[in-house]
């Protein structure tokens, strides 16, 4: 029992009062004495006591009622309840214990037996409440086991997607990448031969007059320099698709290595390009960018892009939902991505919407493991939770949102440049 707690007793009796104070006082326990059951519920909301030694025959509410007030309270429930009382039957016994208490001492009662069961009773709460500490403790070890194996196993299919993914697009890509140019040259060499045909049209023999007036050489020349200029522009644009795939998904997850935050946000947003574009009436969601002059962060490229993808997704689907209601006054969506140095040891990623917003109550949820808003199939409520393991307890960083109903979100990341501000900040 600590110095603060206190054993609170309740009587209407003076002297039982009395008699019981001095013994429990003369045992080293602090007392508090309430003469009727309100003044006893009054008192206790005020300061929870350790135990309650509660009177049944009482004027007002009597013991039970007492009794049963304190434990629907959420607050007093947990407190143990002994009653004190001559009413020695079983029926009344019997409804005692339904109620909540945890004993029954009779009347008149013997001073040793008293503090006897007061000492057993706190220290069968003692153990209670370490049992109950320790389980919640185990708990969240668990969880926190749980996210970490859930992050590493889809960083790893991720990881195996992407790669074979790019193989099979580089391949045939690096095919028609590296035939483009000759084929350019072909065609300027067939051009030069077909203006020299045009040149010298009337010697040409009838059928092939009639072929290159019905084809309008001219036009398919000049279109089919353009077509190859498209192609090579859309083989360029997959290749950067596929390095943008491999960047997010940077293998190095067992070690740190410097990475530049700027080339792990754009590769992200590369990849959800096909979520910005507009859709039926619903404009395209527009990215404003302000990029600082940042260092390079020793971290794990893969497990912040990891993080970079959630709050962007998230994003996202905030701007669509807002828009789906209806509740966007303006035209535009957007989304803002700012980098800056919030000290010198210190880069803070900042990215904010204008989306759907939330409240107070979900935002102080955000982060819990399984919580999510969203509707059965459409998220885990891991992602969110992965992303606050990753950058507080990976690189040792900070994170935080700040939210307004129906006018956005904005997410802070703060992370430690080099691995060594990282051990400065667990000092």
């Amino acid at each position: 029992m600590k110095n603060s707690d206190f054993i609170l007793i309740v009587d209407d009796n003076p002297t039982n009062l009395s008699v019981l104070s001095q013994a429990l006082k003369g045992t080293g326990f602090t007392v508090r004495v309430a003469e009727d059951g309100e003044s006893a519920i009054e008192l206790v909301q005020h300061k929870l006591p350790a135990l309650i030694l509660l009177d049944v025959q009482m004027p007002g509410i009597d013991g039970f009622e007492t009794c049963q007030k304190l434990k629907a309270n959420p607050l007093t429930q947990n407190i143990p309840i002994i009653f004190m009382t001559a009413l020695a039957d079983t029926e009344n016994k019997v409804k005692g214990f339904s109620l909540g208490a945890v004993d029954y001492i009779p009347k008149p009662f013997e001073q040793a037996e008293v503090i006897a069961r007061v000492r057993m009773h706190l220290q069968l709460k003692q153990l209670t409440d370490d049992l109950e500490q320790r389980v919640k403790e185990r708990t969240a070890a668990l969880e926190q086991a749980q996210l970490q194996l859930v992050q590493q196993e889809k960083l790893s299919m991720l990881g195996q997607l992407v790669a074979g993914v790019a193989h099979e697009i580089n391949n045939p890509i690096s095919c028609i990448t590296n035939n483009i140019y000759p084929a350019q040259e072909y065609v300027a060499e067939l051009s030069q031969i077909m203006q020299l045909c045009q040149q010298y049209h009337s010697q040409l023999p009838p059928a092939i007059q009639d072929a290159i007036s019905q084809a309008d050489l001219e036009f398919i020349l000049e279109d089919l320099l353009k077509l190859l200029n498209s192609m090579q522009v859309s083989t360029e644009r997959i290749k950067d698709i596929s390095v943008s795939l491999r960047n997010f998904v940077r293998a190095d997850t067992s070690v740190k290595v410097e990475f530049d935050v700027h080339e792990g946000l754009d590769s992200t947003l590369l990849i959800l390009r096909h979520r910005l574009k507009g859709l039926g009436q619903r404009p395209e969601i527009q990215i404003l960018k302000q990029y600082a002059s940042l260092p390079k962060v020793e971290c794990y490229p893969g497990q912040l892009n990891q993080v970079f993808m959630n709050i962007l997704a998230n994003a996202i689907d905030a701007l669509e939902d807002v828009w789906q209601q209806g509740k966007r006054v303006n035209k535009f969506l957007e989304i803002n991505i700012c980098t800056e140095m919030s000290s010198p040891a210190y880069v803070k990623i900042c990215i904010s919407d204008n989306g759907i917003g939330m409240t107070d109550e979900v935002r102080q949820r955000i982060f819990d493991c399984l919580f999510t808003t969203k509707a059965v199939g459409k998220g885990t409520g891991l992602g969110l939770a992965i992303a606050h393991q990753i950058v507080v307890e990976k690189h040792g960083g900070s994170i935080h949102v700040h939210s307004t109903l129906n006018q956005g979100t904005e997410f802070a990341i703060l992370l430690p440049v080099k691995e060594q501000y990282e051990s400065e900040l667990s000092r």
